[in-house]
């Protein structure tokens, strides 16, 4: 049998309960009211200079700097391939370096020089790598091209710039531009097709044009 003091106890436990209930019951409510009045995104205006025109948008502030040029500023070369920063295809050039697009917002470039597969050459005005691929037959499908030059473009230049690689194997000798070294720098850019030895040779061709 319950004592006297137990049974107290239990009393209090009891309307203790009761008000948490209560509070948890109000909650919800007071929970979706600050909701209702937060549900609205973010915005703030975000200067960017793409293919050497100057552009101000209106965006989201969770929006990609992929997302940014396709949607807003219909720029549609660069390819949403898996909005993971796995295949290359949203490749662009930011300021003289390549990045994936799809893992960086826009608001993060303020003010940044962005060069997408459209500002690099125009049909009859192609860039000299644009020109080789076609040359070369470095794409089938085309839906990774954009990705694969931008990125072709970038890749030279780091070479030339003495960035390593990990297959370069004197750090203090200027970088050559080997097939071995166009195929690490190329590797985060994927081709489902499969195309890319004429990558490579497309690659090498611009490299001694340079040269």
């Amino acid at each position: 049998m319950y004592g006297s003091e137990d049974l107290e106890l239990n009393r209090r436990h009891l309307m203790a309960g009761a008000s948490a209930c209560a509070v948890v019951t109000a909650c919800p409510s007071a929970s979706w009211a600050a909701t209702e009045n937060t549900s609205d995104p973010v915005t703030s205006k975000v200067s960017l200079t793409v293919n050497g025109t100057s552009r101000e948008i209106d965006i989201d502030t969770r929006t990609t700097l992929l997302d940014a040029v396709r949607e807003h500023l219909h720029l549609t070369g660069a390819k949403k391939g898996c909005d993971h920063g796995q295949c290359g295809a949203c490749t662009m050039i930011v300021d003289g370096r390549r990045i994936n697009s799809c893992l960086t917002l826009a608001v993060m470039h303020q003010g940044d020089a962005i060069t997408t597969i459209e500002g690099l050459g125009k049909p009859g005005n192609l860039h000299p790598m644009q020109a080789a691929f076609v040359k070369h037959d470095g794409y089938q499908c085309g839906f990774c091209t954009p990705g694969q030059i931008c990125s072709g473009v970038a890749v030279l230049e780091e070479i030339k710039a003495g960035i390593p690689s990990h297959v370069t194997a004197d750090l203090n000798a200027t970088s050559a531009i080997t097939a071995d070294e166009i195929r690490e720098r190329m590797s985060g850019n994927i081709c489902r097709c499969g195309a890319y030895s004429n990558i490579v040779d497309a690659m090498t061709e611009v490299a001694g044009r340079q040269a």
